[in-house]
């Protein structure tokens, strides 16, 4: 699978095609003439940054801190011993290596290497970027090792054995890229969701099918066991496995849209669709309960399960009678709770829940006919994440962090009913005198719109503080707080201020949060954002002169629109890996899979939606905009180096200044390895700095 885009040469149902787009040569990814302009913008942008005398010093800030021997090495639990994924400056691609719990307990544990990335790459000349593996159960020394040339999304799969730390001679391999993945039914035989050839890929570029492909075989003449349609965004088939390793039966799911999803079980040999709402799934099994989250009201039964809640089923009704089997709450969400995580061991379920954007944990279990819920001791007002858990044994690894306190890595031993803190991470930053606060902005249509602001103590609140403002707001995905990291070294450090938004469209409290600021409604989370801008200036936090903003993907959208809608407001806005040509957006790359979030340009009244944020649009003749740096990634494969290259032609076309960098590799998530991961850091702290702190602002 080629990385440039299947782009009609002509406008299609109402889509702008060449004739209105002089811009759309760059949306063919390796094309001579993009990679030219790529490269020819590089070294503009390069020359007016990494010139300036504070380059080198945050790259080496940016570069140390990534290249850190004492920040944690977060691990998977095996039952042969705990396993992590390591980058340095002496392994830029990573390990794969292990350790035992004793030995990981200590500052220095022994780590045996079980894979090396960078000497596979360089004997087979391929900038290989690990991207996990997938072993089976209990034993999970059979793996099957996902390989990503560049870092895109789409990898080939080789069958690897921990034991011996060698890829199998004769063993499954599949080298055709793609994105899907595989289960592992047993040791002769995986489940199978790729690109099979033509016929087998959505309208979206994700798989439709699942095949059962026995060893020794043929991936062409593996069996296909179950088929979606080609207007899906995807589908496959899936194993009901419970955590002592033991299939239960298949399942399957068509994903009709981004967010509404069909789930079917295979009973007798026939499927099966399951009577649930499209926003609800199955959870997981836990002590003989099938578990499923909902994020609508599900009425059924004579009951009505609220949006976000568990319900559970028994195992063995349901597996007699999908759709009969009794239902029942397990857990509901109380107001401005929502649940994140969760994991299941060899004997609970625990769930992390945001409560007003707080981090807690909960453990479930089913006992005498009845759920029972106890909170876990973990610490208040930080955020917490499950990082590990074992199915052998009760024991999880939790993540705690905020803003300002380095992250710390604890373990609990549910069976020895203990908790300790294993690791903690070094401070990258001085934090003394910084404090944090929340505070709330009000909505163009009222709501009330919290986000959290970082600055040194007793700031002076005149308007002058440099401060960077970030944010997300769709896919139901929370952007929370965490340790700053390089932000703190890079940024606070030399006083800036640092908001983070929580706006509508994100999942900061919840599906009802989310759903709120989709489709006809998007426009939502953008003016959410910008009421969080207005509400700083207003604070005297900062003023337009010295309010920059930031974000990725669904966040690089965010900026878009926000520095395009009110470029009055910000003098600095870098656009990361973005979405930016909306009405295009579900003809480049995968965007047609997000149609569920944004709406269908080919569809009138909902191109009427899009067309009204649209940033690649909203660029006019005659408008001041605040001097842009985009950047993007010639392997993202996912969201597309297009909408940034794009966006950054059309500034230039009227003579409107901007920064524009593409790494040649790294995917979705910018570099591959730390020295890539560095520069890009770099790149946008020199632009903010000089963009926000400086007394003579520059543009490129």
């Amino acid at each position: 699978m080629t990385l440039a885009t299947t782009t009609p040469a002509a406008a299609q149902d109402g889509v702008p095609g060449p004739e209105d787009d002089p811009h759309i040569w760059l949306e063919e990814a390796r094309s001579d003439e993009a990679l030219d302009w790529v490269r020819a913008e590089n070294e503009l942008t390069m020359a007016a940054l990494a010139s300036d005398p504070r380059f080198e010093t945050l790259k080496a800030e940016a570069l140390a801190i990534y290249d850190s021997e004492d920040k944690i090495p977060y691990v998977s639990i095996r039952p042969d011993g705990l396993y992590n994924f390591w980058q340095d400056k002496e392994n830029p691609r990573g390990l794969v290596r292990r350790t035992t719990l004793e030995s990981y307990r200590t500052d220095s544990p022994e780590w045996e290497t079980v894979l090396d990335v960078d000497a596979l790459a360089e004997a087979e000349g391929k900038e290989w970027v690990y991207k996990g593996s997938t072993c089976l159960p209990p034993a999970q020394n059979m793996c099957m090792i996902a390989l990503s040339d560049g870092g895109k999304d789409a990898t080939i799969l080789r069958e690897f054995d921990m034991a011996t730390k060698s890829f199998v001679e004769g063993g499954f391999v599949l080298e055709n890229e793609s994105q899907g993945g595989i289960q592992w039914l047993n040791e002769d035989t995986l489940l199978v969701s790729r690109d099979f050839g033509e016929g087998s890929l959505t309208d979206s570029e994700y798989p439709l099918s699942t095949r059962v492909w026995k060893r020794g075989t043929s991936i062409e003449d593996a069996p296909e066991i179950f088929r979606g349609e080609q207007s899906d965004v995807w589908s496959g088939a899936s194993l009901l496995r419970d955590g002592d390793a033991v299939v239960h039966g298949y399942t399957a799911f068509r994903a009709v849209s981004f967010h509404e999803t069909e789930h079917y079980f295979q009973k007798d040999g026939e499927w099966v669709r399951l009577d649930i709402p499209l926003k609800a799934s199955p959870y997981g099994i836990v002590d003989d309960q099938l578990l499923f989250s909902t994020d609508v009201d599900w009425k059924t039964q004579g009951q009505t399960f609220p949006a976000d809640s568990l319900i559970a089923v028994d195992l063995e009704a349901f597996k007699a009678d999908p759709n009969g089997a009794t239902k029942t709450l397990v857990w509901a969400p109380e107001d401005r709770q929502t649940k994140q995580g969760a994991t299941i061991t060899s004997d609970s379920l625990y769930v992390t829940l945001l409560d007003n954007v707080r981090g807690k944990v909960m453990k479930l279990d089913y006992a005498d006919g009845e759920w029972v819920r106890n909170a876990v001791d973990l610490p208040e007002n930080a955020t917490i994440g499950i990082n590990a858990s074992s199915d052998e044994r009760d024991e999880v690894m939790f993540t705690v962090t905020d803003f300002l306190n380095p992250s710390s890595l604890y373990y609990l031993d549910g069976e020895a009913g203990t908790m300790e803190v294993l690791k903690t991470s070094p401070a990258y930053f001085d934090s003394e005198g910084m404090e944090v606060e929340q505070f709330e902005a009000t909505s163009k249509d009222g709501t009330k719109i919290p986000y959290f602001v970082v600055k040194p103590a007793g700031a002076t609140l005149d308007g002058t503080n440099p401060t960077l403002l970030t944010g997300y707001g769709g896919f139901q995905v929370p952007r929370l707080p965490a340790y700053l990291g390089t932000t703190g070294k890079m940024w606070l450090e030399r006083g800036g201020v640092y908001i983070l938004g929580n706006m509508r469209g994100g999942g900061e409290f919840g599906p009802g949060w989310h759903q709120s600021a989709i489709r006809e409604n998007k426009q939502r989370t953008w003016d959410d954002f910008i009421a969080i801008a207005e509400d700083a200036v207003a604070r005297g936090i900062t003023s337009p002169d010295h309010l920059g903003i930031q974000g990725g993907s669904q966040g690089g959208l965010l900026v878009g629109t926000a520095f395009t809608q009110r470029p009055d407001l910000f003098d600095a806005a870098i656009v990361q890996i973005p979405l930016f040509d909306m009405l295009r957006y579900h003809l480049i790359g995968r965007g047609a899979s997000w149609i569920g979030e944004y709406g269908d340009p080919r569809i009138p009244e909902q191109r009427e939606w899009i067309e009204g944020y649209s940033p690649y649009q909203k660029i006019v003749e005659g408008v001041d905009y605040p001097t842009p740096f985009l950047w993007a990634s010639t392997a993202d494969d996912r969201t597309h180096p297009a909408h940034a290259r794009k966006g950054a032609a059309k500034l230039k076309s009227l003579g409107q200044p901007y920064y524009y960098y593409e790494e040649m590799t790294g995917g979705h998530s910018g570099g591959v390895d730390n020295e890539q991961r560095a520069q890009l850091q770099a790149l946008q702290y020199v632009y903010l700095l000089q963009q926000l702190a400086d007394d003579e602002q520059t543009g490129g």
